[in-house]
């Protein structure tokens, strides 16, 4: 096994291990709200929660998604890309984690199942093409931005703290969308995004409770 090859799968172990086990470090500081939180009523910190523990898994998916993307990619440049972004989503990871802390709540209990998933995603969309990779980020990067404006519909107003965090993801899942249209994505058949929809539906509805 070529030297470069073995590096790389020890990467995506590593991702795995960090994703899923370890508190993950964020390279930037968590996003801060411009006004004070108001007091959250014990309803509104379990729905609050809820919508932050879907947002980790989503986080945690990226983190698959993008080492699977850059494990099967030949070309080093799109290599680096899939990378930068994955660094962007550690942000995004430890973000959701620390505001789960906060309000006093757990991460979902089947993120391996749904990193597991994720992989195999990346994986498959890596075996495709470069540009039919691309494309999946486009519109997974699409689907997410469109998530994170329904959160931010439902959080509680006076939870700035984590309105604060869904805003600079929403923000970052926008540019990665961007630069991956850029590097020549290609637009997914419909069929396709239908079925994204379809499974991140069961991911969100399931990870809102478990």
């Amino acid at each position: 096994m070529p030297n470069n090859l073995t590096d790389a799968l020890l990467t995506a172990a590593d991702t795995a291990l960090r994703t899923l086990f370890a508190p993950p470090r964020a390279a930037h500081p968590t996003p801060q709200p411009t006004q004070t939180d108001g007091e959250l009523s014990a309803a509104e910190k379990t729905q609050a929660a809820a919508l932050m523990r879907v947002n980790h898994v989503g986080e945690v998916c990226a983190q698959a998604l993008y080492t699977a993307q850059a494990l099967t990619t030949p070309n080093p440049a799109l290599r680096t890309h899939f990378t930068r972004a994955c660094t962007d989503e550690t942000d995004h990871l430890a973000w959701t984690q620390q505001r789960l802390n906060e309000l006093g709540s757990r991460t979902s209990l089947l993120n391996p199942l749904w990193y597991l998933g994720a992989f195999g995603l990346g994986l498959l969309a890596g075996r495709l093409g470069d540009r039919m990779s691309l494309g999946f980020v486009v519109e997974t990067e699409r689907q997410v931005e469109a998530h994170l404006q329904s959160h931010l519909d439902r959080l509680p107003e006076q939870d700035q703290a984590s309105r604060a965090i869904v805003a600079q993801m929403m923000m970052d899942e926008a540019r990665h969308a961007l630069d991956a249209q850029k590097s020549g994505a290609m637009e997914l058949p419909r069929p396709v995004k239908e079925l994204m929809k379809v499974a991140a539906k069961v991911m969100t509805t399931t990870a809102h409770y478990v």
